[in-house]
């Protein structure tokens, strides 16, 4: 074989750690909104790809069993799972990617994240390997991201109050792209479990955003929502029994309130009535996992949009009740078209937005020389 022949099939990636994924801008959370706009755009003309039959799935999940005949099986703890996202993205990116992760909620107590996430991206063509990143941080602001988008077209510009429930990681990125598309937020309201991560939120947005000048640590999920310009639920929690997730009740909303939902989330009748805007994500997402889980599936997915699929499987709603936020950042749907509309998004978390984010990250690496080259093989074993 001659020499160019073997250098045709040699194959190098590079692996980004997270230092390198924050050299290589995975926080640039004005940048990674405008990335999340642009994929739903190309979600709303089709071009992509995701898992399952419909190609719209969210992922494949391992789940753990009550009772086992095999001892050294893991336990079904709260949280205790893996899960692979693949998926294909078109457009500019053309690219594809998987996410894969393990969970569980125990890992806090060593002091390492609940989830441990990493990504790997690949050529459309060949389908090798061009990187294998840290991707905790990269799913954080691609999940944040997509709220802010939704604010971007939801939530009225001059929004000022933002009610936030459970000041963990989502709820810094969600505030992180809420403050890049609506300046002018400048007060808090924070409810957690316990004192010691309420203060450690409020200590970051402190030191994070100094325009917000009012922060306010709240008991009720009804104080964060009464009076607040922008709602979001980034709380964890268990599933299985959606009367115990965390309640919106309609009379706590004010006329004009934007509610971003991408966690544990039900809603009261009021909020399934005709004077509150419903928005999906991404529709075709939820009508996968009506197809693929048994019903009600907010037993098992426990956010807001599946609770209003569950009730139009039920017949108490209609699907041209819900509006999808793919439609309206092509410009094929309205956003908001009043300051006192009542709008509520469901943030499902697609695989698509790993790939999205992912392929942005890596060629601002490869721009700036960030990362380790690793080989593959200057030339396979077998073929």
């Amino acid at each position: 074989m001659t020499d160019s022949a073997a250098a045709s099939t040699k194959i190098d990636f590079i692996y980004l750690s997270e230092p390198d994924m924050i050299r290589a801008g995975v926080t640039d959370m004005a940048a990674c909104v405008d990335t999340m706009e642009e994929m739903f755009v190309l979600l709303h003309h089709g071009d992509y790809r995701m898992g399952g039959g419909s190609n719209s799935s969210h992922g494949t999940i391992i789940f753990f069993p009550e009772d086992s005949p095999f001892p050294d099986m893991p336990k079904p703890t709260p949280d205790r799972r893996y899960m692979a996202m693949p998926a294909y993205l078109g457009g500019r990116f053309r690219t594809a990617g998987m996410k894969w992760y393990g969970s569980n909620i125990a890992n806090r107590e060593l002091g390492l994240p609940r989830s441990i996430l990493t990504f790997i991206l690949n050529d459309v063509d060949t389908g090798a390997p061009l990187a294998f990143m840290s991707a905790n941080l990269l799913s954080a602001y691609r999940t944040g991201a997509v709220p802010g988008v939704g604010a971007r077209h939801l939530a009225r510009k001059d929004s000022k109050v933002v009610g936030i429930l459970g000041p963990g990681v989502m709820a810094r990125t969600s505030l992180s792209a809420f403050m890049a598309v609506c300046p002018q937020i400048d007060t808090v309201k924070i409810k957690g479990r316990g004192r010691k991560n309420v203060d450690l939120f409020i200590e970051w947005v402190r030191s994070t955003y100094p325009q917000i000048t009012n922060i306010e640590a709240v008991d009720t999920v009804e104080a964060v929502v009464r009076g607040s310009d922008i709602v979001t639920f980034c709380n964890s929690g268990a599933t299985g029994d959606p009367s115990q997730y965390p309640m919106i009740e309609r009379e706590w909303v004010d006329p004009g309130t934007f509610l971003s939902m991408p966690a544990v989330t039900s809603v009261d009748k009021g909020m399934q009535g005709d004077d509150v805007r419903k928005v999906l994500d991404y529709t075709p997402l939820y009508e996968a996992w009506m197809e693929e889980m048994p019903g009600p599936v907010h037993n098992l997915v426990p956010l807001v949009g599946i609770q209003y699929m569950d009730l139009i499987a039920e017949g108490a709603m209609h699907m041209d009740q819900l509006e999808d936020l793919s439609a309206m950042t092509a410009g094929a749907a309205p956003g908001r078209q009043s300051d006192d509309e009542i709008i509520i998004l469901s943030v499902g978390g697609m695989p698509v937005e790993d790939v999205a984010w992912g392929t942005m990250v890596y060629r601002n690496a490869i721009k700036n020389g960030i990362g380790v080259k690793l080989n593959l093989w200057d030339e396979p074993a077998l073929r």
